[in-house]
């Protein structure tokens, strides 16, 4: 099991700086570099209070299905 993300994403890029960009690359890259699902949840508790953009929340979904499957 992975540790939460301390120091991580969460803290250089908070989902509202992070989510407020419509470019997939840095989505992704950004999406990429999270490694525990409460990061995740966190982002994808954000996009749906705000954008509910269906591409953002599905690489989500697609990254906490990864971090679980590697637990």
């Amino acid at each position: 099991m992975r540790n939460t993300d301390t120091g991580g994403i969460r803290e250089k890029l908070s989902p509202e700086k992070f989510l407020e960009t419509d470019h997939l690359r840095l989505i992704r890259a950004g999406v990429a570099c999270m490694h525990d699902i409460e990061t995740v949840r966190a982002y994808v508790a954000h996009e749906h209070q705000h954008q509910q953009r269906g591409w953002v929340l599905q690489l989500l979904a697609t990254r906490a299905a990864t971090l679980r499957e590697d637990e």
